[in-house]
């Protein structure tokens, strides 16, 4: 299960599958630097992404 508090890094490489969903929510994060060091909810605080939203849908895809 993806929970806020998890890296964006981490999430990607464990789970590929969730770049597209990212990239849906806006979220280009797998070329991001900041991915390393940031965690969901910061990330979607910053652009602005509803976080339940972004979550649900992460965890769908895995």
């Amino acid at each position: 299960m993806i929970t806020r508090e998890m890296f964006i890094s981490e999430i990607i490489a464990q789970y590929p599958q969730t770049i597209s969903v990212f990239r849906s929510f806006g979220l280009d994060c797998q070329g991001c630097q900041i991915a390393d060091y940031e965690d969901v909810a910061h990330g979607a605080g910053v652009h602005e992404v509803d976080i339940e939203k972004l979550l649900k849908a992460l965890n769908n895809v895995i």
